[in-house]
């Protein structure tokens, strides 16, 4: 079978989904693999080390996808863009396999099910440990995590750790992470490396040994009604426990240096949890480093991808963190999507198992329908089902 690994064309990404060590791999399972010209030199992959491993490297875009049986992508495929439409050069029935996040793409979903295309998105796996090595919403979330600490050590007017100088003692600064969540703990452990004195919650309190375990102090409420989604998501608390919520955000964010939030509903949409009112009764210094942008963001006055200062509060808001860091995130992201090609692979060829709970639960279209009910009831929602 033939895999076709595309460029990336979303402005500002600088991944490539599969790295030569993987293609490496797949090739000798019996895979034959064409890469899009340059599509791996933003992540300093030049083509030279695909040619080493035993790929092709295709100048053609159009042809190569429409030859190819799998189309591999970190992101949604392009339509529209120019005279790039990445879907329409898919023939019927190929195999599509990226992080589609599919309740922010509806169109595209309109698009791959109008071509009949068998298109799978990782963000989709079930939360099971069988699915782990494929997950690349935990691959990436954890780069987020790491570098969201950073940004806010970078940030910050003071030393994260405490310093003993000659000229007084530094007292270490203050962080309060908000979402406990692979990017979460990821940032907790960050900043606690970084030496500062970190303090947590999450709606999920079953959560709270795993951030005592870091070094952060829980703070949490006591739910009337349980957050949790399953498979290590939150779902949206009542109107009763929000209010709880707010309480104890704004008396913690009032107290600390630093607030990294990480919240996100079923790993897609950022609730408002950080208020413009919490926002004034900050320290001025205080930063804010909201890592829920891409998903709309979590504080009210966050503009996603923009860094604004409101009352001496600086609040950061980056898009596309995993891309700012493009080797090591192409290179996890490469594994998570050859460990789903593996999995799924016998006497050389990509075996479709709708039956099995990986494939399943990660399908969004096939044979022009929308497979994936969450997928399907937003469809419905927004008036798209016309296919």
């Amino acid at each position: 079978m033939r895999i076709v690994v595309l460029k990336e064309t979303r402005p500002g990404e600088c991944r490539v989904a599969l790295v030569p060590e993987s293609c490496k791999k797949l090739i000798q399972a019996g895979y034959t693999i064409a890469i899009e010209k340059g599509a791996g030199e933003a992540a300093f992959y030049p083509d030279r080390f695909y040619l080493e491993v035993g790929c092709t490297v295709e100048q053609d875009p159009v042809a190569a996808v429409g030859s190819a049986d799998i189309i591999l992508k970190v992101n949604a495929p392009a339509i529209g863009a120019g005279d790039r439409n990445e879907v329409e050069w898919m023939k019927p029935a190929a195999v599509f396999l990226a992080s589609l996040m599919p309740l922010r793409h509806l169109d595209v979903v309109c698009a791959l099910a109008a071509r009949k295309i068998t298109a799978f998105s990782t963000d989709a796996l079930p939360r099971t440990t069988r699915a782990q090595a494929m997950d690349t919403l935990s691959s990436m979330a954890n780069i987020a995590g790491y570098k969201g600490a950073l940004i806010a050590a970078t940030e910050i007017g003071k030393y994260f750790p405490m310093f003993m100088t000659a000229a007084g003692t530094v007292f270490p600064a203050k962080v309060f992470v908000v979402g406990a969540a692979v990017a979460g703990l990821q940032a907790i452990a960050t900043a606690r490396r970084l030496g500062a004195n970190v303090t947590a919650t999450d709606v999920r309190p079953e959560v709270k040994e795993q951030i005592e375990s870091l070094g952060a102090k829980y703070v949490g409420i006591e739910l009337k009604k349980s957050a949790s989604a399953g498979g290590g998501y939150a779902q949206e608390l009542s109107e009763e426990d929000k209010l709880r919520q707010r309480e104890l955000l704004a008396e913690q964010c009032a107290a600390v240096d630093v607030v990294i939030t990480t919240a996100l509903i079923g790993g897609v949409f950022a609730p408002k949890l950080i208020t413009a009112e919490m926002v004034r009764r900050m320290r001025p210094g205080t930063v804010i480093v909201d890592l829920g942008a891409d998903g709309g963001g979590n504080c009210e006055l966050s503009r996603p991808g923009e860094n604004v200062i409101i009352d001496g509060v600086k609040i950061i808001a980056p898009l596309n963190i995993p891309s700012t860091m493009p080797t090591h995130a192409s290179l996890l992201f490469s594994r998570n999507l050859t460990a789903f090609l593996l999995t799924f692979t016998k006497d050389k060829v990509f075996q479709l198992d709708l039956s099995d709970d990986i494939q399943n639960g990660s399908l969004i279209t096939h044979q022009g329908q929308v497979m994936n009910s969450r997928t399907k009831e937003a469809l419905q929602k927004a008036g798209l089902m016309n296919f």
